[in-house]
């Protein structure tokens, strides 16, 4: 791949990425040491990275090296990290206070940012917003919410799911078998249905012409044998599938879904923590095929880093009894004046640079595909990105060992990338990243391919 031309950056970022010593350096092993004698094993570290600071789409390791960082802390970041703006929030509310419940009292900065969540979620519907610590908690809140408000005991979720580990929220997962192992039995009542993959359908048909079997057939199959509709809650979906690959549905599949859940009186939930707050060039991703759910989860990049959590309904949706639910720690004032932030930031230019810089990288990913054999597909909205690895085109066998090594040379070369689904490489950087920084992964990410497939 030619260079690219690229203008002048800051004095941080133009150290990206630059690698000192081959990681892990001695320092980053000696901590991994000392980690895997306390920490629990239950959590997954995909290679040796121990951050010692960062900023922007900078990260830097205890050995010194510097990386390109295009995960964005699994899509949480969004305005980067340590941004001077989100900081210095941060720091003022501390020195005022940093903790009062908000569930038991009452402080200015919650009601502010739930002024702001009625505002910029699809509906113009009065809303209301329930605060918690983080996305799974968030979905956790809509599955209780849905079950309250309809009085009815059933849910439908999808195949590939990903919507967080709490009992109620592993239930609607159904992206790993690991993360369900021997934690059986969930919550009951969850149905899982297939998700609308075209590049992997699962019944074989080819789009348009399947005329949206994936959603037809709730109503012909499962409606008629399996799940009485007058007694499902909600539907809930991801609008982009993101820990299941980067599955984007088809434009018809939202809406579908909708109309056939409202047919039903049937409530639907949007899980936007990864796809939501600008990650796909739009402040909510549902927004890409104006749809308007009864109940949006946030998580993830509402924040800025902090823990936050956000479940937002219309008022007649969220209308239940004082004392239904609550938590100590949901709307922590520290998070909120963050988040206040975070949306500012995302409103003034990051979601806009989402949209611009997410077509650029899949236009050239798109052009990687025409050189690299291994890669099967490319898709995503914004920055939120997959790149599918396979062995062979025709048959899709999937590279998941190839997809492994990509990423642990990326790491090597000072690229920070994580996986999806079984084959797939996430791309999820913060949104702020620049032209010479996407241009810089880019590069990296060829030389990578070239090696791979060249034994």
């Amino acid at each position: 791949m030619p260079k690219r031309k690229s203008g002048n950056r800051g004095p941080v970022r133009s150290r990206v990425p630059y690698i000192k010593i081959v990681p892990p350096g001695p320092k980053a092993r000696a901590w991994v040491n000392r980690d895997e004698q306390v920490l629990s094993q239950s959590v997954t570290r995909i290679y040796p990275l121990v951050i010692e600071k960062a900023r922007g789409a900078m990260v830097e390791d205890v050995d010194g090296n510097r990386y390109l960082d295009f995960t964005a802390g699994i899509a949480v970041v969004a305005t980067g990290h340590s941004h001077p703006e989100v900081v210095k929030a941060i720091c003022e509310q501390a020195a005022r206070f940093v903790h009062m419940s908000g569930t038991d009292f009452y402080y200015p900065a919650q009601v502010k940012l739930a002024e702001i969540m009625d505002r910029i979620t699809p509906g113009k519907s009065p809303k209301r917003t329930f605060f918690s610590n983080s996305g799974t908690e968030a979905v956790e809140a809509a599955f209780k919410l849905a079950r309250y408000q309809t009085r009815r005991p059933l849910m439908i979720a999808f195949q590939g799911a990903f919507h967080g580990r709490t009992m109620g929220a592993l239930s609607l997962t159904a992206s790993k078998a690991v993360q369900r192992r021997h934690f059986s039995p969930l919550v009951p009542g969850v149905t899982h249905v297939p998700y609308a993959s075209c590049y992997r359908c699962p019944y074989g048909l080819t789009y348009p012409s399947c005329k949206m079997h994936c959603v037809n057939i709730i109503r012909d199959w499962y409606f008629k044998s399996l799940v009485p509709p007058e007694d499902v809650a909600a539907i809930v979906v991801e609008p982009i599938q993101g820990e299941g690959g980067v599955i984007v549905p088809p434009p018809e599949f939202l809406p579908m879904l909708a109309d056939m859940a409202k047919e039903f009186g049937i409530l639907l939930i949007a899980d936007e923590v990864q796809t939501g707050m600008g990650r796909t060039g739009k402040m909510f991703a549902v927004e890409h095929w104006n749809v308007q759910p009864d109940i949006i989860a946030v998580g993830k990049g509402i924040a800025s880093g902090l823990p936050m959590g956000a479940t937002v309904a219309s008022t007649d949706v969220m209308s239940w009894q004082a004392g239904s639910h609550a938590n100590t720690f949901g709307g922590n004032p520290v998070a909120c004046e963050s988040a206040l932030v975070t949306i500012e930031l995302l409103q003034r230019n990051l979601v806009a640079n989402a949209a611009k810089l997410g077509a650029y990288l899949l236009q050239e990913l798109a052009k990687l595909k025409d050189r690299h054999r291994l890669i099967g597909d490319v898709r995503g909205k914004g920055l939120l990105i997959g790149i599918e690895c396979v062995r062979d085109r025709e048959t899709k066998e999937m590279a998941i060992q190839e997809r492994n090594d990509i990423i642990q040379r990326c790491f090597r070369k000072g690229l920070l990338l994580l996986g999806c689904g079984q084959n797939v490489i996430r791309i999820v950087p913060p949104l702020l990243i620049t032209r010479r920084e996407a241009d810089t992964a880019l590069e990296i990410l060829d030389a990578v391919f070239t090696d791979v497939e060249g034994g």
